[in-house]
This record gives structure tokens, sequence and C-alpha cells, in this order.
């Protein structure tokens, strides 16, 4: 039996948006959808012009008294299959929810994690309120933590929020209604305890699994502010508590800016490597945490955001989870 299909009201093109692209038209009249939908929506044959001919070119320059229609087809089954895999929900609703993501849960299915991610099991938690994530019954990804990286984590449960959170991340929190913060571990102490960490990225060209600083004017903008929260030991065995907030968000941005300074994340297993004897240096009971940390200890504590449909504020925030907590404890407590 055939997908029944819900559409839009037809849209009509003004006097004064002759000569608009068709899909910057059509995003700008239908909130809920992205140009990016849009433009997915056009190449698959979901819009309709002037004859009610099928335009499939999103680049179309739309004239005067033109009428277009953009049909959404029913939300289809999610590729990814739901897993009832246990969830620390901080906050939810019918538009979005809020993950305390543990440490090792990969955020999205692919290469070598095909199941036990995050997607898995939201699709399982959120079951039929998931309305559509461009056509697809799946929870919108708008920013993911690695796998080693605990913490707090938004998704979207429809187009409308996904729309809306993907313009927050977008922005970084330039527009002020995004904040994030991270506490991390690090070798070292930074020499000032405030500081601004600028410097592009772009993928290794020696280990394409690693992000490098790009030189000149390759690679991507990426901003990290750091602060000074707490000093443990001396010498060679230093260890520093950094609260960071970032300016922008590139892959593992914070691990190799941190890195670039001189002061990876104790247990990074990427940019920490050339620091493992480091290890040896530090009090028993720490070296212990460290080794049975078995990842990065990076931890993304605050989050806070403006609600795409309620437009009310949010602010979240997370303890360091149980296996950092030691390793902080130990830290402390030998010093």
């Amino acid at each position: 039996m055939a997908s029944q299909r819900k559409q839009h009201t037809e849209l009509v093109v003004a006097p004064e948006e002759t000569g608009v692209r068709l899909d910057k038209f059509l995003a700008a009249h239908v909130d809920e959808l992205s140009r990016a939908q849009i433009q997915a929506l056009i190449r698959a044959g979901h819009v309709t012009g002037p004859q009610a001919a099928t335009i499939k070119d999103g680049s179309h320059r739309v004239k005067p008294g033109e009428v277009f229609q953009v049909v959404l087809p029913e939300p289809v089954a999610p590729e990814p299959l739901p897993e009832p895999i246990a969830l620390n929900v901080v906050h939810e609703d019918r538009d979005l929810i809020v993950i305390d993501k543990p440490a090792h849960m990969v955020v999205h299915p692919a290469a070598g994690h095909a199941s036990g991610t995050l997607v898995n099991a939201l699709i399982a938690h959120c079951g039929d309120s998931l309305s559509g994530i461009g056509g697809v019954k799946r929870p919108g990804i708008v920013h993911r933590l690695d796998k080693g990286t605990s913490g707090l984590l938004v998704v979207a449960k429809n187009d409308a929020a996904h729309k809306g959170l993907s313009e927050q991340f977008a922005s970084h929190g330039a527009d002020g209604r995004l904040e994030r913060a991270y506490l991390a571990l690090v070798w070292g102490r930074p020499l000032r305890p405030r500081g601004v960490i600028d410097a592009p990225l772009q993928r290794s060209t020696q280990n394409r699994t690693k992000i490098s600083i790009a030189k000149g004017d390759e690679g991507r903008h990426a901003v990290t502010h750091y602060e000074l929260l707490e000093t443990f030991g001396e010498g060679k065995s230093v260890v520093s508590l950094l609260r960071l907030e970032l300016e922008t968000g590139r892959t593992h941005q914070i691990r190799v800016h941190l890195a670039h300074i001189g002061h990876p994340v104790l247990g990074d297993p990427l940019y920490a490597s050339g620091f493992k004897g480091k290890v040896t240096t530090l009090p028993e009971p720490a070296q212990k945490a460290l080794n049975a940390l078995g990842r990065q200890a990076l931890h993304a504590a605050e989050l806070g955001f403006e609600h795409p449909i309620t437009h009310k504020n949010l602010s979240f925030t997370s303890a360091l989870p149980d296996d950092m907590s030691q390793l902080y404890a130990a830290l402390q407590k030998a010093h």
C-alpha cells in the first residue's frame, strides 16, 4: 500500500522575490525545514512548480506568480535498529532530549560501530515521539562527543527542533543562546590562569584518524578558551584541572588545542601518547585511577541553549562521572 503524504500550502512567488533560487525561496517560507533539507527534497522529486511539473534543480530561478508545492513523504523507519540500552536522561519533552552520555559510547553508527550507539538507544527510547528528521524517523544529532568523552548532549526529535538547534550550534554561542563548557585534567600547568587557543585545524595527512594544526591559511578556524581551576603536584608530575569553552566546534578541537600548547588531556590515546612516561611520576593511587580511566579525562559538564520551539532558556550541568571523579580525588588527596 502506498504511503500517504502530507503537503504544504501552495507557495506563490511575490514580485520582490523574482530571480531568487528555488531552494532559498522555499527555505524562507517553510520554517520547519532547513535549506539543506529543502535541497534534499528537491533532489528526491518532492517539489513541483508551474503546471505541476516536478523540479529537481535547487538553483532554478523563480518568477513572480509561479506556484510551488513541497510534498513531504511520511517518515520511514530508521536504518539503525532500536536497542534497549539504558540512558541517563537529564531532560525530555516532545521536541528534544538531553542525555548525559557515558564514556565509551559512540554517538552515531559508523564503520566498526554498527550497533550499541547512542542513536540505537534513542530510537528505542523515543519510539513514536520521533516524527522524522529529513523524512526519516530518527533522532536529530546536532553535535557530538567523542567516544571517550562523557557528558551532556542534546538531540532533536523533529525537523523544527533540529533546524532550531542546528542554527544555535552553527553560531557556536556568538548570538548568546548557546553555552557549552568542558572539564579536563591535563598534563602540566598553563603559564596563564586564563587564555585563548586560536589555531586552525585540518585532517592529518599522516594519520587519517587524527586532527592536526593547520599551517598558513589552510584548515578550519578553531578557537578554544580555557580557565585554570586547580593544580596538583609539582615538577614533572604536575596536573591541572581546566574549564574550557568552545568558540567553534571542530572534531577533536579541545584535545588537539591542548596538546598544541603542551598540555594534552590525561589518558588521551591519540594526542597524549608522548606523555605516557609521565604516568609513572604520579602518586600510585593516581596512576591506578588513570590506568583504570582508559580514555581521555574530558567531560562535557555544562550545556545551555534556547529551546527551539518554546524559546525558553534551558541550562544543565553534569558532575564528573565516577571514573574521572576517582582520578580527580586521587590527585587531590595526594597533594
